[in-house]
């Protein structure tokens, strides 16, 4: 048992020790219930060492969410036994669903109390070798896990990856110490590195056994960023296929469940924000009234939907009337205007955008009218982007996966950098969604949305 899975064990039979002494349960009862969860849990080797421990709070929440849930169902199993269907205890039933309810959510908060107060005691400091793309993506997802167990405390880069101007550029976007490659050994020694991360996908083996050897004996663990990145999914698994390793990387197929469970949630999540349409309206509208805006509050357009079938969405207009035609316009006088939509399909600093529309777009007020078409079946909470017609043959090869799902309110690109991110990387983030999508993803979307939303984060 790692020190972190000692940590969770204990704090975890503190918790539900003293909860099951608030309910009125038989003493046998209550020893069974503090048994069973941590059978569960430990089954699901959440207090495991040989498990790897998680390096995001998304990877500890998992196999504890999924713990608890199968650890209701035993609970449910156990009261049935020995029962007949005319003497079912239905009082029991009712206290033990109040007992796991309450004891599921105070679980996940304290899960989340530790990861986030303990993940400095427990990080592991890495140095990043590589250059370019790679290691700024590294930097970001940093910057969005506060609390992950990576903790980069240096960079190597290689010249070999980049020219000395490039070297001097991304040495100046990065926040933390950046080395040459010569000074690596001293770099790891100095900064008490433990774990390193090659981030060169196109290294050759022979450049790659040369870095292993020399940092093998000063660290206890190496990761690799690999070439086929892009290619990777969730149910991505490695083969021993006789001493040749195999990566399998299988397609995510969603099961009839998966449908079910996620069209509940749309249902759900759209019933809610069609309640705060009617006040958010009136608000809307007195604002576009105070900036002399008399034009109609809300704006519809033809998007992509599932299957290529287009859809009429509605958003609040956070643009001047006739848009589309000063587009046009302003592309045709500009030639910087149109390189740049043509390349980002958007402006950085659009004129067409009003003063209330810069406030909408910045809170993500102008997205809510969407909840009418996730409540009826054309969008769903979570999925990718909702592209123009006019986009098709600019999506090129992506299109044929990113129309296998339902275009959604919020999705990958909206929760890994929004309008900082180029239109190609926007089709990178929803294919991958397409391969990937599950229950459990978008859960972690719609969390990420909120912490982006609250902080007014990535704007479009």
């Amino acid at each position: 048992m790692k020190n972190y899975g000692i940590y969770k064990f204990i704090f975890e039979f503190i918790m539900t020790t003293i909860l099951v002494n608030f309910f009125p349960f038989p003493l046998l009862l209550e020893i069974k219930l503090i048994a069973l969860y941590f059978i569960i849990q430990t089954l699901m080797g959440r207090y495991n060492e040989s498990r790897e421990q998680p390096v995001v709070i998304w990877n500890e929440l998992k196999p504890l969410m999924i713990g608890d849930i199968s650890y209701l169902l035993c609970m449910l199993l156990l009261t049935w036994t020995g029962l007949e269907i005319g003497n079912f205890k239905w009082d029991q039933i009712v206290l033990l669903f109040c007992f796991w309810l309450i004891h599921f959510v105070l679980n996940l908060l304290m899960t989340h109390f530790l990861y986030t107060v303990l993940s400095k005691r427990f990080q592991h400091n890495a140095m990043v070798i590589g250059g370019g793309e790679p290691v700024l993506k590294l930097e970001e997802i940093c910057k969005n896990n506060d609390s992950s167990l990576i903790h980069v405390v240096g960079y190597v880069l290689d010249q070999d990856e980049l020219s000395p101007e490039e070297t001097k550029i991304q040495a100046a976007s990065l926040t933390c110490p950046v080395y040459a490659m010569d000074e690596l050994e001293e770099a790891i020694r100095s900064s008490r590195v433990d774990t390193v991360i090659i981030a060169m996908p196109e290294i050759q083996q022979k450049k790659l056994k040369q870095i292993k050897n020399r940092v093998i004996g000063l660290v206890d663990t190496i990761k690799y960023v690999p070439h086929i990145e892009g290619l990777i999914t969730v149910d991505t698994h490695v083969d021993d296929f006789d001493g040749m390793l195999l990566i399998s990387t299988p397609k995510k197929t969603v099961s009839i469940l998966e449908r079910v469970v996620k069209r509940t949630i749309d249902l759900c999540g759209s019933f809610v924000g069609l309640l705060t349409l009617l006040p958010l309206t009136i608000y809307v509208k007195l604002l576009n009234r105070k900036e002399n805006d008399n034009g109609p509050v809300f704006y519809t357009q033809e998007r992509i939907g599932k299957d290529g079938k287009t859809f009429t969405i509605y958003k609040y207009r956070s643009m001047i009337e006739n848009a589309d035609q000063k587009l046009k316009q302003l592309m045709e006088e500009d030639e910087s205007i149109r390189k740049e939509y043509q390349t980002q399909k958007k402006l950085s600093n659009d004129p067409r955008i009003t003063k209330a529309g810069h406030f909408l777009r910045e809170t993500s007020l102008d997205e809510f009218p969407q909840f009418i078409n996730v409540f009826k079946g054309e969008m769903s909470l979570i999925g990718p982007r909702p592209y123009l017609p006019r986009e098709k043959e600019d999506m090129g090869e992506y299109y044929k996966e990113i129309i296998q799902s339902k275009p959604g309110l919020t999705g990958m690109w909206q929760t890994h950098g929004r309008s900082s991110v180029s239109f190609e990387k926007r089709l990178e983030l929803d294919e991958y969604y397409a391969y990937n999508q599950s229950v459990w993803l978008d859960i972690i979307l719609l969390a990420r949305t909120f912490k982006n939303v609250l902080a007014r984060r990535g704007a479009k």
